[in-house]
């Protein structure tokens, strides 16, 4: 258990470990309940914990009628804007709710019922957030697909989640170009073996798609003759949705969030973690396609009756780097919550922050930052350029919300570089070594935390308990295995340092390596390949491969390594950010044939390695340093 100074903050997490079911039983009394629980904690199966059980509720309620219903209802509730069309738009609770029961009698009328899944491929748009809301009041399952992902990805979570609906539009809006969705959707449909009945389908004004007949269906027809829909309810235990991260195996996994649970955590968050007092602004600047677009775009401020933005542009380019103190200032935004790589972005083009003084943004008071190790460098001109807490967080779409944070709304305790501070009350976190035993404070191992996991985590993997169990439960009993490696140091404060298995981390984005190989391996041309993450200092990381080209290929290599950089883009998508590939003579392995991914990565980026004991050929290392050396690594 993570240990910190007396206060506020230790009191609270003590209880939250020692004294569990009380602590949530509280918290669960801020949610509206259609049906009492029976028991706030079913323990009686580990590790199949369940929070809630017996309960009864719907999700859209709760973010949006309830503040309708307490007099609340032209409180600004989702704040669009777009800086790639120009456009803004407000909506308040009562229009917010109105839009979304008319939008859940159109997917009503396809057919959509309780249970039902839904996947939604949409660019940041208010439609994209009211699909989602729409779903969850029927008590369907949503599953949301991040536009930039290739049909072929699309595909895979088609036949995994098996829709009976899908919601998509025309087209994305990229800063000097349009995006077409229909055509991937389309092609996405074609691969796959399940078939879904309809598409709803937005038209935007950039782009005009052709229609399939009998099954697509217009969203501005549709909701013409729709009639608004009532909330569901459903069980705390039945999924609010799916969402698919990176599995090593190239496969993605289906992340399933509960209803229960799911409103009870991240309502709390909003308060205790980010101390954001009902009817301020908060802004999550990401996608909603990801777990932070779920959690904190849509979700949690909602619940909490925040007002939250949808901001369709860029960090930079949508025109300049002024772009997010632009949106904070019009908006009054009080938290920001981005990825660190938005900030080196910005950092890169305005470096003395000559675009932060031409706005006003007092009513900034905290900006969180997750989805990869800050770095201290840019933490600090953060810091320094906005003049507020600059607060590191680490968490995961597995658990749906902070594993550790600094917990602003409980108590804001001292900062450390390069550390998210302290465990999340809920999370009973620790460092385990290879043995499963829990290792000493600043020794590195595994972070894992000890079960039950609290509410809002995953209880399951959609359609794949095995698996579920396997790549989380089963390497340390009793414990979830974060695969990230880290440190706890004397005083509790918590270091993640890496990833122990080969999710490598793009601009806050999780990505399978094994997926990308699996491209790479299709090119007619390439025998052997490994893909390894390489830092780089907008991104974080960005992927490289490494290519052992068939006996006989005589083809040119810059040739072959622009080929299947085009290839990972197409089946991939431009997410992957897979730009560089090389042509090696062999890769470095094991006596067992295990690629030494890691090696590579430690060589490119310039780091110091020790020969693995179990090397076949260490010869084969100063080749791989040659060919590194050839193409600029390590940079700079």
């Amino acid at each position: 258990m993570v240990e910190a100074q007396d206060g506020r903050y230790q009191t609270l997490y003590r209880r939250s470990l020692h004294d569990r079911e009380t602590f949530w039983a509280s918290a669960a009394e801020a949610i509206q309940w259609d049906k009492p629980w029976e028991r706030v904690l079913d323990d009686s199966n580990p590790p199949d914990y369940r929070w809630f059980v017996g309960g009864e509720l719907n999700t859209c309620r709760n973010a949006l009628d309830v503040h309708v219903e307490s007099g609340r209802g032209e409180q600004a509730a989702l704040i669009y804007d777009s800086a790639v069309t120009g456009r803004k738009k407000t909506f308040t609770f009562k229009t917010l709710r109105d839009e979304v029961a008319l939008f859940a009698g159109v997917l009503a009328d396809q057919g959509v019922r309780k249970g039902d899944r839904v996947i939604i491929y949409m660019p940041m748009v208010p439609e994209a957030v009211i699909a989602m809301l729409a779903c969850a009041r029927l008590g369907a399952v949503h599953s949301v697909v991040f536009g930039g992902f290739a049909a072929n990805e699309l595909a895979v979570r088609i036949d995994d989640a098996t829709p009976r609906v899908m919601v998509s539009a025309s087209c994305g809006i990229e800063p000097g170009r349009v995006v077409e969705y229909k055509p991937l959707l389309d092609e996405a449909i074609r691969l796959a073996q399940h078939k879904p009945e309809r598409c709803v389908i937005l038209q935007r004004e950039q782009a005009q798609a052709a229609m399939v007949a009998d099954r697509d269906v217009d969203w501005v027809e549709a909701r013409a003759v729709a009639k608004p829909h009532d909330c569901v309810s459903v069980k705390a235990t039945d999924p609010l949705y799916i969402l698919y991260t990176s599995g090593t195996t190239g496969q993605p996994k289906g992340v399933v969030r509960d209803n229960g649970g799911h409103a009870v955590a991240l309502k709390w968050t909003m308060q205790n973690i980010y101390g954001v007092s009902p009817g301020e602004t908060f802004w999550a600047a990401s996608d909603v396609g990801w777990v932070v677009g779920h959690s904190y775009i849509v979700y949690a401020p909602l619940l909490a009756g925040n007002a939250t933005v949808l901001y369709e542009g860029k960090p930079v380019g949508t025109p300049d780097p002024g772009a997010f103190w632009r949106v904070i200032n019009e908006h009054k935004v009080s938290v920001l919550f981005t990825a660190p790589t938005a900030f080196r972005a910005i950092k890169k083009e305005d470096p003395k922050g000559e675009h932060i003084r031409q706005y006003d943004l007092d009513s900034l008071r905290t900006l969180f930052l997750a989805g990869e190790r800050t770095d201290p460098d840019t933490l600090h001109w953060a810091e320094d350029k906005l003049g507020v807490p600059v607060i590191d967080h680490w968490w995961q779409t597995e658990t749906g919300w902070s594993i550790a944070a600094n917990c602003v709304g409980i108590e804001r305790l001292p900062i450390r570089d390069g550390s998210p501070s302290f465990a999340a009350p809920g999370w009973d976190l620790c460092v385990l070594d290879e043995n499963g035993k829990e290792a000493d404070r600043g020794q590195i191992g595994t972070l894992a935390v000890k079960l039950p996991l609290p509410p809002g985590a995953f209880p399951t993997l959609w359609n794949a308990r095995q698996r579920y169990l396997d790549s989380y439960m089963t390497t340390f009993p009793g414990y979830y295995n974060t695969s990230d490696a880290g440190i706890i140091d004397a005083d509790g404060y918590v270091y993640v340092m890496s990833r122990t298995d080969d999710i490598i981390n793009v601009a806050g984005h999780r990505l399978s390596t094994g997926a990308m190989e699996e491209v790479l391996s299709d090119h007619p041309d390439v025998a052997e390949c490994a893909v390894t993450g390489v830092a780089d200092a907008l991104k974080g990381q960005v992927p490289l491969g490494f290519l052992v080209l068939s006996a006989g290929c005589d083809r040119a290599h810059a040739d072959i390594c622009a080929e299947v950089v085009a290839l990972v883009r197409d089946r991939i998508g431009p997410v992957a950010a897979f730009k560089q590939a090389l042509v090696v003579k062999r890769l470095p392995k094991t006596r067992s044939g295990k690629v030494l991914r890691g090696t590579m990565r430690a060589i490119a980026d310039g780091q110091d390695w020790k020969m693995p004991a179990t090397i076949d050929d260490p010869a084969i290392l100063d080749e791989i340093t040659e060919s590194l050396a050839a193409i600029g690594y390590p940079r700079n």
